[in-house]
């Protein structure tokens, strides 16, 4: 055993990356709960002794501790905002928006596939991605057959604007809030930086599926008239917590927006709007509504790079990028920009852009922060928007198909490929035209 232990130890480097890797495997094949993976895999770097389980060695701080390693910025911000935004979709508000919004449309197919793509792309950028095509879903369902229309159009525009219009902010993707955590960058540095592509990249990508579902967003007349007679009177079923959590929904982003002049962390301003609402509800009722199975993913595969980057694997592959790219900030920025959205299509985009952060930061540490400023921008960028690619790519776009499917409207993955292959190329393609007249030159 103590053979065993110092061969893992002299070879700390090789034995995480095969952990990392076989991690990898198993949650792109989707046979085990990716959280059981990234649990499993950061037992096992734990068990192996290749981050430390103790505080304290001799009376010193051990850096290789695995709480370390933990981004408790993003844990608070992920589980708060989930808690704000849980309590404020009981009041029914979300789906008032959106009928509203579809009301005004009078019915009109393609129409509707607008709203609904302004409406997700926006809902997106200050919720999260499955909170909002969990909301907008039903509303969707309701139109489709009112119009007496196929609701596939509808669902993939959402699941495209969804993950674009989650690019735009910091809380929008969880990808953005590893980046802004890593690279300390405000909720205004987002929308600084990426608002008026991901805006662009929004328009003309609804402009392309409207062109290519123009045969099926077609309805009758008399069936489009039934759009503006739906009642939504009745919507919001509890007035006292809508306008409740509406304002702590808004001092919440205004605090985002402020953390340059308040220099309070964004976790802990989401972390109060959460506690107050609670004060108002039964906790254990919220609690049940946490995506728990999304935290403990974040946290095992946390560990699991931990070992990565304890063992110093992380700076080597750095030093590679570096390497070949001769340094150049441009063909580096253009090698993150399009790894990562052809990547993040065929994995998770949470557990790469987990990966590429500690990188980033070690390409920081040789090259300065203005060399890796731009590159921080690609890297959300082609996480986020990479997760058009496949119905696998993001975690809403899972969360559409399976709904889909148990309405007995199935989204078959290469149908889904055929369009998310054109949207996130184009997407990429404007990104990198962005990336370049903005940053670059």
């Amino acid at each position: 055993m103590g053979n065993l232990l110092s061969f893992i130890h002299s070879n700390a480097m090789g034995v995480s990356a095969v952990i990392l890797v076989i991690a990898y495997i198993f949650i792109a094949l989707e046979k085990i709960p990716k959280v059981t993976v990234a649990l499993i895999g950061a037992a096992i770097t734990l068990v192996l002794g290749l981050l430390g389980q103790d505080r304290l060695v001799n009376g010193e701080f051990d850096p290789g501790y695995f709480i370390n390693f933990v981004d408790f910025n993003v844990i608070l911000l992920l589980v708060s905002m989930m808690i704000v935004v849980s309590i404020a979709s009981r009041s029914g508000m979300f789906n008032w928006i959106a009928v509203e919004m579809l009301r005004k449309t009078k019915g009109q197919p393609k129409l509707v596939l607008i709203s609904l793509s302004v409406f997700t792309a926006i809902a997106s950028a200050f919720l999260d991605n499955v909170t909002t095509v969990i909301l907008v879903m039903p509303v969707t369902f309701v139109i489709a057959k009112e119009l007496d229309i196929n609701p596939i159009p509808f669902l993939i525009t959402e699941i495209f604007a969804s993950n674009i219009g989650g690019t735009s902010t910091l809380i929008g993707d969880p990808p953005n809030i590893i980046i802004g955590s890593a690279a300390g960058f405000s909720f205004l540095d987002f929308i600084k930086a990426l608002t008026v592509i991901v805006t662009l990249i929004l328009f003309v990508c609804t402009a392309m599926l409207i062109f290519i579902f123009r045969k099926q967003l077609v309805s009758d007349p008399e069936k489009m008239k039934n759009i503006v007679e739906l009642d939504n009177s009745h919507t919001i079923t509890d007035i006292p917590l809508m306008i409740r959590s509406g304002l702590v929904l808004l001092l919440v982003i205004i605090g985002f927006v402020m953390h340059d002049v308040i220099h309070i962390q964004t976790c802990v301003v989401a972390m109060a709007g959460a506690a107050f609402l609670l004060l108002f509800e039964r906790p254990h009722d919220i609690f049940q509504e946490i995506e728990w199975n999304t935290i403990f993913f974040f946290i095992g595969l946390f560990i699991i790079i931990g070992g990565l980057e304890h063992s110093g694997g992380i700076r080597l592959m750095s030093e590679w990028l570096l390497n070949v790219t001769e340094g150049s900030q441009s063909a580096t920025a253009m090698i993150i920009l399009w790894a990562s959205g052809i990547l993040s299509g065929i994995v998770d985009n949470i557990p790469y852009t987990a990966t590429m952060a500690p990188l980033l930061l070690e390409v920081q540490k040789v090259m300065g922060a203005e060399y890796t400023y731009p590159l921080w921008w690609c890297l959300s960028l082609g996480a986020c928007l990479g997760g058009n690619m496949t119905i696998i790519g993001a975690a809403a776009n899972v969360i559409v198909s399976e709904t889909a499917a148990a309405a007995d409207y199935p989204i078959k993955f290469m149908e889904f490929l055929k369009y998310g292959v054109i949207i996130t190329v184009v997407s990429l393609i404007m990104s990198m035209v962005y990336i370049w007249l903005r940053f670059l030159t």
